[in-house]
């Protein structure tokens, strides 16, 4: 018994790194008044850009900066849509999503010959989850975003740009500016999330993202839009996960087993959705 709840410890904890990276980044974005829908597409494009990366000179650290790069490349898009041009924030973010499934799959075929899958990569090859640098990361990036968001200039501003554009640019704080670094944050957030992904699966796999960006964002929504509250609703959905792939070999009908994490996060939402509270700028395009 101590030896399964052990095991399930540590694949809970495997599972619940791209939920808490992106929950994490969807935190800074919306904080600032952006909706980052695009969460799902920064996860591929940070998936992929992790794969490139590695299976073209072997290196791990190589494949996360290209997986960086990629994500704040493609944030920094949904930004100037949504920041610059005042576009639909909610449209942005799924013509992202539906443009990374299709750009994904169309540079794994160029390259790799199928638009599946892509060749093996080493990884980051650990024995635990505990040992993974990014895992290590996660576990900081938490206490640390709280810190910042809470307790720091930037932080005070950020918070700002979400709850009162106006007031806070009449004090003299460059809202776009704000609002841009939240959404690049989130975007690197989420890419890195990809790149835990990748190197977990040791490759890239089409749709490999699998939802998880839509859980992480409720993740954020049922944690408030607070660093710790996001972290508690990503571990919840993770050991859901987790007791749905214990569950697969039993008796339950594996439709039932595998819509598990859905209804719980659909559960979660109408039980909370309530009692959390947006910033009040959140979604609205600022004008000077």
């Amino acid at each position: 018994m101590i030896e399964f709840l052990i095991v399930f410890f540590l694949q809970t904890l495997r599972i619940a790194v791209p939920y808490l990276l992106a929950s994490l980044g969807a935190t800074y974005s919306e904080r600032s008044g952006v909706i980052n829908l695009a969460l799902e597409g920064l996860i591929l494009f940070g998936a992929f850009g992790a794969v490139i990366g590695q299976y073209e000179t072997g290196s791990a650290v190589v494949g996360v900066l290209c997986a960086l790069s990629l994500g704040i490349i493609v944030a920094a898009l949904h930004g100037y849509i949504t920041i610059t041009l005042k576009a639909n924030q909610i449209v942005s973010g799924i013509a992202i999503n539906i443009l990374a499934i299709g750009m994904t799959k169309f540079f794994l075929k160029a390259i790799f010959g199928s638009a599946s899958n892509s060749e093996r990569i080493e990884g980051i090859d650990v024995p635990v989850v505990l040992l993974d640098p990014i895992f290590l990361f996660a576990l900081v990036a938490f206490p640390l975003s709280h810190l910042i968001i809470y307790k720091t200039p930037f932080g005070l501003r950020l918070r700002a740009t979400g709850d009162n554009a106006e007031a806070a640019d009449s004090l003299g704080v460059n809202v776009n500016v704000i609002r841009f670094l939240g959404v690049l944050i989130s975007g690197a957030l989420a890419a890195l999330a990809g790149a835990f992904l990748a190197f977990q699966q040791h490759s890239f796999t089409a749709d490999m993202s699998a939802g998880r960006g839509y859980i992480a964002l409720a993740a954020m929504i049922i944690g408030k839009w607070t660093p710790f509250g996001a972290a508690g609703a990503s571990l919840l959905f993770a050991a859901t996960e987790a007791v749905q792939l214990n569950l697969q070999s039993g008796a339950i009908p594996t439709q039932l087993v595998q819509a598990l994490p859905y209804i719980v996060t659909l559960l979660a939402l109408v039980g909370f959705i309530g009692k959390s509270t947006p910033p009040r700028d959140l979604g609205r395009p600022f004008e000077k």
